[in-house]
């Protein structure tokens, strides 16, 4: 019997569950993000005092890559029919956050496909399994860089998306990507119903800072494999932390 019911039904009660405490937030006065035309988040409040951004970009999988392109087109050829769906586009996805006159790039990859030194490497973490973690070959890498470029941006398809221009967020975010599980890609370590990946980590990233996650969704026909799992492990940590949206510095060049 097919998994994608009982997984459809996990994630629209884990959307429900942050819609609720998004609500939550909007009546008690605290402050909070809105969904605006074309997919775009805008403040509730006035000018921040702090120039900031936090921007979605949606990349296709494998952009600039055949390899990758063609692996990813045949695993949803599969797991569409598996799941008697129609196939769609597969994207990657990455954040950008601007705070004053920083900019840092926030996204996952392979520890062997950017040969910088200074890319702000926050942790690593396996690839399949991890006895095959023990090659450099089968590691990832969570990136916060600072200056840092986002592989292929120019192919990013309806980006960038802007999800908040409040400080506070910026802030926020740059903090939590120290947090982020450093499950194993590929694999459902977690027990959400879907492989932990890059998609996973931006989910976990803007739905542990409290964004309205329903009014974000990737472009038109297209799919982000992993994004529920990162919306199902942070509803389970915000259930044991129903009072967290403690502001603390971000972090500055060359720390």
């Amino acid at each position: 019997m097919s998994r994608w019911p009982a997984r459809a039904a996990v994630v629209a009660g884990t959307g429900v569950v942050l819609r609720r405490r998004y609500l939550q937030r909007r009546a008690t006065g605290e402050e909070v993000r809105t969904a605006a035309p074309g997919n775009r988040l805008v403040a509730d409040s006035g000018p921040a005092p702090l120039a900031a951004s936090v921007d979605l970009y949606w990349l296709p999988l494998g952009a600039g890559g055949r390899f990758v392109r063609l692996n990813g087109r045949a695993f949803e050829t599969i797991d569409a029919l598996v799941h008697r769906r129609r196939r769609c586009d597969l994207y990657h996805s990455a954040l950008e956050v601007r705070l004053g006159d920083d900019r840092f790039v926030i996204e996952q990859g392979p520890v062997w496909n950017n040969k910088v030194a200074e890319r702000g490497v926050v942790c690593e973490g396996a690839v399949g399994s991890v006895w095959l973690g023990r090659s450099r070959l089968f590691r990832y890498e969570v990136r916060c860089w600072n200056d840092g470029v986002i592989p292929d941006v120019a192919e990013a398809f309806a980006s960038p998306v802007r999800v908040s221009c409040d400080p506070d967020d910026a802030r926020r975010i740059l903090d939590l990507v120290h947090e982020v599980p450093r499950a194993t890609w590929g694999r459902d370590e977690l027990q959400t119903g879907e492989m932990w990946n890059s998609n996973s980590l931006i989910s976990w990233l803007l739905a542990r800072n409290g964004h309205d996650i329903q009014a974000i969704t990737p472009p038109p026909q297209g799919r982000a494999p992993g994004w529920s799992a990162g919306l199902i492990i942070a509803e389970r940590q915000l259930r044991t932390l129903p009072h967290e949206r403690t502001v603390h510095h971000a972090p500055r060049p060359g720390t």
